[in-house]
């Protein structure tokens, strides 16, 4: 038998419970993995607040885990090639992964780099392919300078890095208190509030090639458009209601070239962070039992880094 935590009804973290759950052996094409950890990210939450087409409840929690293989299917092979029992890997788009155990697709796992932790690769892979797609949708290349609202949350780490191995200078939003996180990454920090447009107008009088947005505030949604003319080259992916009004773009892991998009980055981003090219700032782990007590410190505000849940 397997804990996992899934949601009974829609809405808050109310309707959600820790259950015990037979574990389905894996069939042709699948495996089974003995979590390490388990990635915590603000999606696991707004993703069961209210009714979605294709998704019943109960719904299991979680997109990303590392761990061991426990099983494999007869005639499989995990994304990077072999996968035997014991085996270390990590996995991205599946379900369930809020869990001491689970069976998932082969193709969603890979080989888990052996000079990355298990709590820094169950968080790798959603911020990771969501940053990566951000640059690419904008077009950022060597030489360009960018404005990134949330530069020291989890997407917006990701991003500096990523922009920094493109040639690209970022300038980034973040509170003062985290400059110094923007700084480790590569990034020019300005702090949000009252000014910003001044601020950031000040921090690149050359001016910016691309605006990207991980908070979706009003405020940085007026900045980047004030600063950016071309609006294909300004993305967020927490306001959609305004870009859809103003045209610019969202992204969103439920888009089909979003998903197309992020499940071709995987295997490049794994290979990054197990050179050390990418790195997953890890603030603090959670029993996997206390998940709730994990998704409310992630909503107060900045961790300063990723949360894992751990089993006990």
């Amino acid at each position: 038998m397997a804990k996992t935590w899934i949601a009974t009804q829609w809405g808050d973290l109310d309707g959600w419970e820790f259950v015990e759950q037979e574990v389905r052996p894996p069939a042709q094409g699948e495996v089974t993995i003995r979590v390490e950890a388990s990635g915590v990210n603000p999606a696991d939450r707004k993703h069961v607040m209210a009714p979605r087409p294709g998704l019943e409840l109960p719904v299991q929690i979680g997109y990303e885990v590392s761990g061991t293989l426990s099983a494999v299917g007869p005639d499989t092979e995990i994304a990077s090639g072999g996968g035997a029992i014991g085996d270390a890997v990590l996995a991205f788009r599946i379900a369930g992964g809020y869990a001491t155990e689970l069976t998932v697709p082969a193709s969603d796992v890979y080989a888990k780099p052996e000079s990355l932790g298990f709590p820094e690769a169950a968080n790798l892979l959603l911020a990771g392919s969501t940053a990566s797609q951000m640059l690419n949708v904008t077009g950022v290349s060597e030489g360009d300078t960018i404005l990134v609202h949330g530069a020291s949350g989890a997407v917006g780490v990701s991003i500096l890095q990523q922009a920094r191995d493109l040639g690209a200078r970022v300038v980034g939003t973040a509170s003062e208190a985290r400059f110094d996180e923007v700084r480790r990454f590569g990034g020019e920090p300005i702090a949000y509030g009252p000014g910003l447009l001044d601020r950031a107008r000040a921090a690149a009088p050359e001016g910016y090639a691309a605006a990207l947005d991980a908070i979706g505030t009003d405020e940085a949604i007026d900045t980047s458009l004030a600063l950016v003319a071309d609006r294909d080259r300004v993305v967020t992916i927490a306001a959609p209601g305004r870009a859809a009004a103003e045209g610019f773009k969202a992204v969103n892991g439920n888009q089909p070239e979003s998903v197309a998009y992020r499940n071709g980055v995987r295997a490049e981003l794994i290979r990054r962070a197990g050179s050390g090219e990418l790195v997953v700032p890890i603030a603090r782990t959670f029993a996997l039992a206390d998940a709730l007590e994990a998704l409310r410190f992630l909503s107060e505000g900045h961790p300063g880094g990723k949360l894992a849940l751990l089993p006990e």
